[in-house]
């Protein structure tokens, strides 16, 4: 902890001195294309030429294992371009959003499901009836018991 503080403490100060001596310039790693010399740029390219090459011949040999493979075992291969995904989808890890017009359907949906699952309208017409029935029940069940039964 103490080495973490010192360096931080002296680190920058050290690091000023290094610029003013001309010490400053560390971007000897970035090639200018300007200032490089022709042949070295030109093996550069050919370089880069015979490694692009040689990458395409492997995947060629890959993709030709893969085959034989395929025939072998039977296996189908995957099309690259499915016609089920969506081309606007390409690169999305998320669902597939929803239109407007979606949206407004969906809400029309919801909308009329609360209209028909209102309690109200799932009871009957003769509610009214009903439960004048029921709290009647009890008093003419008492009045019955009453005729029949004498209480000593």
């Amino acid at each position: 902890m103490a080495a973490f503080i010192a360096k931080q403490l002296v680190g920058n100060k050290i690091d000023s001195v290094k610029g003013a001596v001309g010490g400053g310039d560390d971007d000897k790693g970035e090639a200018n294309e300007e200032g490089e010399d022709p042949e070295v740029a030109e093996a550069r390219r050919e370089a880069e030429r015979k490694r692009i090459e040689k990458h395409r011949k492997m995947e060629e040999e890959r993709e030709s294992m893969r085959q034989e493979i395929r025939d072998k075992y039977g296996i189908k291969k995957k099309d690259p371009f499915n016609p089920m995904t969506d081309p606007s989808m390409e690169g999305r890890l998320g669902r597939k959003r929803k239109t407007p017009a979606e949206l407004a359907a969906e809400a029309n949906a919801e909308e009329n499901e609360e209209e028909t699952s209102d309690f109200h309208k799932m009871l009957p017409g003769n509610l009214g009836e009903l439960t004048s029935k029921v709290t009647a029940a009890p008093g003419e069940l008492a009045a019955k018991v009453s005729e029949k039964c004498t209480i000593q």
